[in-house]
């Protein structure tokens, strides 16, 4: 069990004026999120059964550091039997409000693998091509964001497909630290736009525009919605938004010592309260190739 860090959850971040409480939160964030940098992954038995010793160990690591990279069994070849062990891990982490997604089994898990389904074509998470940095739903409505999501891997790429994470507290200490007035305008509910699309079947998904730095309703633990495309976006006009938008752009490519990086086995995952992530492109090669599960959820996992 790890220790007891109250000083993390307890910390107000959206009062921008507070220096004290802010470098201690600041001190104690940094230490955990180094140590995190070198924790094994949680080993979970049974991912349909997971017992009191590992979802403590899990929901403590997503306290601290809104993530927890854990490893399973090695699914079996029954996809609907491995479909349902996720759900009731992700039950058993309380996430229990799912989202709908066009592109869901009737499990709610999208199957993340290269892709030439009239609906999946054209879009990068069903290709190999890399993926930028994001957060899930980042064009969803304000009252309709993504909380937590798991990410499990079936089959991992032979050859790349391999993932960065970023706790969302620690570019909030980036960008505070370079100027608390770039988190100001991020924090605006205006801050960041994606405008209507319309989907192959002719569903129309209207425009998104919300803050980048948002409270969760629940919890009012921080979240963050964003996304470094530079196509279908559009950014609030004025010096501070333009500013932080253009820090953003060049610290996530430019690497930070607290980012882990992770290759999903076969049985692995990341647990996770909605963090910033990435992925690298992948061969696609013989055989079925690289298979993963996604499933989101509005809420965050319990505790965390």
């Amino acid at each position: 069990m790890l220790k007891e860090n109250p000083e993390i959850q307890s910390f107000d971040w959206s009062n921008l004026d507070g220096e004290e409480a802010y470098q201690r939160w600041r001190s104690a964030k940094l230490k955990t999120a180094d140590e995190a940098m070198n924790w094994a992954p949680v080993q979970i038995d049974n991912l349909s059964h997971t017992t009191d010793s590992e979802r403590n160990s899990l929901k403590e690591r997503c306290r601290l550091t809104n993530y927890a990279h854990y490893a399973s069994a090695a699914p079996s070849g029954d996809s609907e039997a491995a479909e349902l062990a996720l759900r009731d891990f992700a039950a058993a982490m309380g996430l229990h409000l799912a989202e709908t997604h066009r592109s869901a089994g009737k499990s709610g898990i999208v199957a993340l693998q290269v892709s030439e389904e009239p609906s999946k074509r054209g879009y990068i998470p069903y290709s190999n091509r890399a993926m930028n940095w994001h957060t899930e739903g980042c064009y969803n409505a304000p009252d309709d964001y993504i909380g937590g999501f798991v990410l499990h891997c079936v089959r991992p790429a032979a050859e790349g497909g391999v993932t960065q994470l970023l706790d969302p507290e620690i570019a909030y200490i980036r960008l505070r630290d370079r100027d608390p007035a770039l988190l100001r305008a991020l924090m605006h509910p205006k801050a960041m736009s994606i405008p209507e699309n319309r989907e192959p079947d002719g569903t129309l998904r209207p425009v998104s525009v919300g803050p980048v730095f948002f409270a969760d309703p629940i919890t009012g633990r921080l979240q963050m919605r964003y996304t470094a495309r530079t196509r279908s976006i559009a950014w609030r006009d004025d010096p501070a938004t333009r500013q932080a938008e253009a820090f953003l752009r060049q610290y996530l490519p430019g690497g930070d010592p607290l980012m882990p990086q992770v290759k999903l086995g076969a049985g692995q995952g990341v647990l996770n309260n909605n963090i910033l992530h990435n992925r690298t492109g992948f061969a696609v090669g013989a055989g079925p190739g690289r298979l993963l599960y996604r499933v989101r959820f509005r809420n965050r996992i319990e505790g965390s």
